[in-house]
Formats: C-alpha cells, sequence, structure tokens
C-alpha cells in the first residue's frame, strides 16, 4: 500500500509536528508501506530525520500550497491520502487557513483515498482565547470548512463528543472514533526514587502564548513554594505560533527566581528525562482545543497529571480512564492547594502514576497506527471488489472480460497480492498446538485426525453408522480423534480417571474398556450423555461436549463430561 501523509513534521515546530513524527514512525516500519511525508518548508537548510522520505512541498501561510500538493500527489499517484490536520495547519491567515483545508476534497474528488485526522473541532474552540475579533465570520467559515472535510472518504476524531456533533449537526456516518496515543512505542514505568529528591519538580510543558498561559501558574506556584519550600517549577517548550515571544517576556519577569527554570524546546530525545524526574504535569489552561498531548505523554511515563476543570479534559479522563486532579479553571488558589494536597500524599501519587501507567499501555502507537491500516485496506479491499462484481454482471457474450477488468483495476488491485497488516505470533511465541495438531485459530488451522463438523459429526475409517459416529467418543471428549493417532481415547481417559482418584491398576483393563465400550455405544449404536443404567442403553448427545445429564443406578444427576463412564 501506498501511502502519502500530509503533516507538519520535525525539524519544523509546527502544530501537530511531533504527532506527525510518531505516525510517520510506526508507518515507516511496516514493510507492507511506501510512505512518503509531504511535510512544510523550512525557511533555512535543515537535516531531515533519517529513514524518511520527506518531499516539502507546501509552506505554512503560501497561499499556493494547495495547488502544489494537489501536483504532487498527482505525481506520486497514492493509494492512501492521510492527512493530520488542525483548523490552522496551512497558516495563520484564515483565507489560506481556509484554501488549505479544501486540498482534502479536492485529493478525493481526482481519485485518492482520503483520509482526515482531525484534532480539534471549529465548534468547540473558545475563539476568544485566541484573539479572535470577528467571531461569527470564523464559526461560519468553520462550519463550511468541517463540512468540505466531511467529503472526504473518512474522518477520525479523537474525542467522543466530537464525533457525536459531527453525526449530530453535520449529519455524516464517515466519521470515527480513535485513540491520541502515547507518542511512543510502549510507556515507561515511573521512577519512584528520581521524584521529590531532593526537591518536587512541577512540569508544566506546551507551547504558551494562546489559551495555555503561563501567569497563573506562576502565581500558584509562589503560593505553593510558600507551604512546600522543597518545590521547583520547570517550564518546557515554546511559543504557540500566533504568540510569539510569549515565552521569553515571561522568562525576564522571572529571572531573579531561582526556583523557576525555564528549558525551552525539548528535543525528543530529552523528553524521558524530563518527565520521569517530574512529580507532577500541571495543565493550566483557560480552554481546550481537543485530546491533550501534554496528557498522553505524562500517561507514558507515569506522571500524575493536575489540570483545569475543562469539559474536553473531563471527557478525555472519563473515555481513557487517565488519574487527572481537576481544579476550577482560572483560580490561583484552587490550584495552589490541588497540587499541595497531592504533594503531601505519596500513596496517591504511586496510585495515579501505575494508574496513568496502565492506560498508556492500552494507547501504544503500534496499537493506534495499526487500526488505521486496517481501515484503510478494509476500504481499499471494499473498493476492488465493487469493480470485481460491476464485471461480473457483464453478459457472457463481451469479449475479454478478464483482460478488461486488469486493465480497469490496475491501479486498485496492485496491493492486494499482500496485506499491510503485521500478523504477529501472540506475546512473541510461535502458534499454540491443541490436541490432534489442530491449530489456534491465529491464521492457521492444521489438519487433524478426523474432520469434525460444526455438528461434531466425526468421519472415521470403518465408522458402524453416522449416528454411532456423532455421538461416539468425539462427542463425549468435544475433541475429534483419528483412526491411525495411536491410542483408543476410551483408554486414556480412563487412565486419567484412575491417577485423579488414586485407583489402582487392574489387570483386567482390556477387559474393562471392552464394557466401556459397549455402555457407550450400545444396541443402538448412540451414547454421550443419556440415560445410564446397568446394562442399559444412552440416548443421544447433544453434540455440546459440555455437561451432561445421566441417571446412573436409579438416581438422577448432573456430571461432567465423564458421567458416562462413571455411568457404565
Amino acid at each position: 500500500m501506498k501511502i502519502c501523509l500530509v503533516t507538519t513534521f520535525p525539524p519544523s515546530t509546527g502544530g501537530l509536528s511531533e504527532y506527525g513524527f510518531h505516525l510517520a514512525q510506526e508507518l515507516q516500519r511496516n514493510p507492507f508501506l511506501s510512505l512518503t511525508i509531504l511535510a512544510d518548508k523550512l525557511p533555512s537548510e535543515h537535516a531531515e530525520p533519517e529513514g524518511f522520505s520527506v518531499l516539502r512541498c507546501w509552506s505554512f501561510d503560501g497561499p499556493a500550497s494547495v495547488f502544489r500538493l494537489m501536483q504532487t500527489l498527482h505525481r506520486l499517484k497514492p493509494d492512501v491520502v492521510w492527512f493530520n490536520l488542525l483548523f490552522s495547519t496551512f497558516g495563520r491567515s484564515p483565507v489560506v487557513a481556509f484554501t488549505g483545508l479544501m486540498t482534502p476534497l479536492l485529493a478525493r474528488l481526482s481519485g485518492r483515498y482520503t483520509h482526515v485526522t482531525l484534532h480539534h473541532l471549529m465548534d468547540s474552540v473558545e475563539l476568544k482565547d485566541v484573539g479572535v475579533r470577528h467571531e461569527w465570520l470564523y464559526r461560519f467559515a468553520g462550519a463550511v470548512a468541517t463540512r468540505m472535510l466531511l467529503l472526504s472518504n473518512s474522518v477520525s476524531v479523537l474525542m467522543p463528543g466530537y464525533r457525536k456533533i459531527l453525526n449530530d449537526k453535520y449529519g455524516r456516518d464517515n466519521v470515527h472514533l480513535r485513540a491520541h496515543g502515547i507518542l511512543a512505542r510502549r510507556p515507561e514505568f515511573p521512577d519512584f526514587s528520581r521524584r521529590g529528591n531532593p526537591v518536587h519538580r512541577i512540569l508544566a510543558f506546551g507551547k504558551w502564548g494562546t489559551y495555555k498561559r503561563l501567569e497563573l501558574m506562576i502565581e500558584a506556584f509562589e503560593l505553593i513554594a510558600a507551604k512546600m519550600p522543597a518545590t521547583k517549577l520547570v517550564i518546557a517548550g515554546g511559543d504557540h505560533p500566533q504568540a510569539a515571544g510569549y515565552t521569553e517576556s515571561v522568562r525576564q519577569l522571572c529571572a531573579g527566581n531561582p526556583r523557576i527554570e525555564f528549558c525551552g524546546y525539548v528535543p525528543e530525545d530529552e523528553l524521558p528525562d524530563l518527565f520521569q524526574s517530574s512529580s507532577i504535569a500541571v495543565m493550566p489552561y483557560s480552554s481546550s482545543t481537543g485530546c491533550s498531548g501534554v496528557a498522553h505523554l505524562a500517561c507514558a511515563f507515569g506522571v500524575p497529571i493536575v489540570s483545569s476543570d475543562l469539559p474536553d479534559f473531563r471527557q478525555m479522563a472519563q473515555g481513557e480512564e487517565l488519574a487527572i486532579e481537576f481544579c476550577p479553571t482560572g483560580n490561583a488558589a484552587a490550584l495552589a492547594d490541588c497540587v499541595v494536597q497531592l504533594l503531601q500524599a505519596p500513596e496517591k501519587q504511586r496510585a495515579m502514576a501505575a494508574q496513568n501507567f496502565s492506560a498508556a499501555l492500552r494507547m501504544t502507537m503500534p496499537n493506534v497506527v495499526q487500526k488505521y491500516l486496517r481501515h484503510f485496506e478494509l476500504q481499499q479491499r471494499t473498493r476492488a471488489l465493487r469493480y470485481v462484481s460491476r464485471f461480473r454482471r457483464l453478459p457472457s457474450w463481451v469479449p475479454s472480460k478478464a483482460l478488461l477488468l486488469r486493465f480497469m483495476t490496475r491501479n486498485t488491485l496492485s496491493w492486494t497480492r499482500r496485506s499491510a497488516i503485521l500478523h504477529t505470533p501472540w506475546n512473541g511465541q510461535q502458534d499454540f498446538r491443541l490436541l490432534q495438531s489442530n491449530g489456534n485459530g491465529r491464521g492457521h488451522l492444521n489438519g487433524s485426525g478426523s474432520a469434525v463438523d460444526g455438528d461434531r459429526i466425526a468421519g472415521t475409517a470403518g465408522a458402524g453408522s453416522t449416528s454411532a459416529t456423532r455421538r461416539g467418543a468425539d462427542d463425549h471428549y468435544g475433541q475429534g480423534t483419528g483412526s491411525d493417532s495411536g491410542q483408543d481415547p476410551l483408554a486414556l481417559s480412563l487412565a486419567d480417571k484412575r491417577k485423579s482418584k488414586g485407583e489402582p491398576k487392574q489387570a483386567s483393563s482390556e477387559n474393562e474398556i471392552e464394557s466401556v465400550r459397549a455402555a457407550i455405544h450400545g444396541p443402538n449404536g448412540s451414547g454421550g450423555n443419556g440415560k445410564n443404567g446397568l446394562g442399559g442403553t444412552a440416548a443421544g448427545g447433544n453434540g455440546g461436549g459440555g455437561e451432561r445429564t445421566s441417571h446412573v443406578r436409579g438416581h438422577a444427576g448432573t456430571s461432567q463430561s465423564d458421567g458416562t463412564i462413571e455411568g457404565a
């Protein structure tokens, strides 16, 4: 499968560049995929991340970005075009951003399968926190842009509430709910020896300047430091694209405070050390724009979270079972009290860290990307089958139908010879074997000594009748046995019964086995779970291989699958 991923990409620091990098990293590991990243241009010379095929064919705030993207897609001819988008991905200018959001629709009209991962909705964004003047105009343009994005083949959102809005308000049924992911292949267990040793480090991480501002956090930290001197505030991350210079201005205001540390932009390889040494991650936001990447980073390293009480974060914590302490939005004193109470409760910190680590295990990036690929492959195969079904309806007198089908589907069916989904053995082990060398049902089914259908009818060489075969030893034990297996199943079961009850072996085992065989098959050739009186015949089996109801010596009762032998 040939995929083009349209996203901002490192070393660019645009919105969702880190998320796009981790998506590309997982796609690149798949040997059955051909990945090309269509990324944003950078103003100066730079080194591309090693191992990726990157084409920087569009630019932030570039009015010609949509045309350059369409030219590149026409040249590459991918099977899937995957857009990783915010409403502001293509530009700060409203006109440029709007025209850039037309690209998924134009790509679909050109015959490409398009998928959009939409990280927020204009309907849920607090525009006043972004500094928008004409809010009604932005709302109208956002609704039109949303409808254009929904005209893609499929759309994924990361919050259950967003899917409900798109279904109810816009009436679209091609919207899917996906997990955000922890931006790592596997989470790291929290290292508690580094936390609070010698001081508690309070981490504030993000792109600052719009709805993420530092004034509230600094005010709350002054109250925290007064109650707990052994604390330190670590501010990591850079400026929001719409608030250039904001972080530097706050740094200058806090220049004389040694307890406040500014880290700036943190490279990918330094994130583990930053989070593992932090006791708490704080999100003092005034509003939200969807699922929080900072919260998922904290989960990846088992860090407790304190957050403003926002509807999106409440929904995220409930849906993904995250451990988050909520405090009133915009209240510095309440934020300080919440942080102090958590720092003074080490057992609660450990419990929250363990819960976030457990949630992270369910949201690794391989699992997230695997579900996307499964969806892409299902849609592509459905599309291919539509072509096949159309040609099958053609009358028989049409010449060279097979040749015509191959010509019409030369681009659609080229990838179907090999699946893009990686099938790995469970738990890294090779396939397990069941009795009679049957496979475990995970892609391999090995032949057994006898064929067993849905009614547990086993075809055995030399069987006297169908009813005897149907209700014989195969139904009684719930497992087919072959005539060439080398051992009698009745003898094996009887031996196991003796071992479990500790009975001594008897010399007349062959005669006993024959008597059991006669009791099971009986004159009418049936048995398994019927009434088992002395010298009586057994009624037909139910084919379930489970519990049997038997009457032993005139007493009714319910027994397990060996009730027939005991009755005999």
